[in-house]
């Protein structure tokens, strides 16, 4: 048998950084990507020092080194999707879209993120403006939260029926296609829109409790580019990602992780998988 007839994995990328807690960032996709059926590969762009209640630093690392990690497996492995999380510089932003125009990738998602569950803010104005103009035209999705959206678009969203008008307003700043992610607002309902050039589609959910959410918008992205890799249409990955990541924060909300007194964000339980891959699929 020669190499061409070989099957391969859906090959995953992941471009982030590294949460020590492991319940967000590198450590959050590649649990994903490996529960949804990938092969997961990471390029990290910085290292943080963290647990379930907050940041305590960060260390970057050198773009240069960035762009090496990404070389040496897109050049041997290869890419089938790419999800992208936390740039922290404007050098590491160049490289990312030095990358994409470089190998042609297609399905690129972009989780921008900005703000920590706890609140932390990880990257600086310049770094965001940068971020629109050089990334946003060259994805398939981005996946801002609220407080990013925030961000992005330089006004507060409070109100449910804020979320259409915003997530088209983001596609003014060049993405092709928006999914605002709602879970910050008060209510028995989490609401996400998915913008587009069509008609807005809004996906509801009944709310679970949980205080386990770290990690839900790495884990989210990386889903939806887990399912693009398996070959699925982008609003198919976007609703069976859902549905996994729905089923990992039930599964995971009565687990304690990190501090007895419950004062912190534990993370989702991203291994009920293979389970999610029978009902999703």
């Amino acid at each position: 048998m020669t190499a061409t007839n070989f099957a391969h994995y859906p090959r995953v990328l992941s471009i982030a950084g590294s949460d020590s807690g492991g319940g967000a960032g590198i450590q959050a996709d590649i649990k994903t990507i490996s529960a949804l059926g990938g092969f997961a590969m990471t390029a990290i762009t910085a290292i943080t020092a963290q647990n379930t209640q907050g940041v305590q630093g960060i260390h970057a690392l050198p773009a240069s080194f960035l762009k090496s990690q990404i070389q040496s497996v897109a050049d041997d492995i290869g890419v089938d999707a790419v999800k992208i999380g936390m740039l922290h510089t404007p050098e590491v932003v160049e490289v990312v879209a030095w990358a994409i125009d470089h190998y042609g990738w297609k399905n690129v998602i972009l989780d921008p993120v900005m703000v920590a569950t706890s609140g932390d803010r990880l990257i600086d104005e310049e770094t965001v403006k940068l971020l629109i103009q050089e990334l946003f035209p060259k994805v398939q999705l981005i996946t801002p939260n609220l407080d990013e959206a925030e961000v992005l678009l330089g006004r507060a969203i409070r109100e449910e029926s804020e979320l259409i008008p915003a997530a088209q307003e983001l596609l003014s700043l060049g993405a092709p296609s928006a999914l605002l992610k709602g879970g910050h607002l008060v209510g028995e309902w989490v609401v996400d829109v998915w913008a587009s050039k069509g008609e807005p589609l809004v996906l509801k959910s009944k709310r679970i409790a949980s205080k386990n959410v770290h990690g839900t918008g790495c884990t989210l992205s990386s889903a939806i580019a887990s399912y693009c890799a398996r070959g699925e249409s982008l609003s198919g990955a976007i609703e069976m990602a859902r549905g996994y990541i729905l089923k990992a924060i039930e599964s995971g909300a009565h687990v304690q992780t990190g501090d007895p007194k419950g004062l912190g964000h534990g993370p989702l339980n991203h291994g009920f998988a293979p389970e999610a891959m029978r009902i999703l699929r």
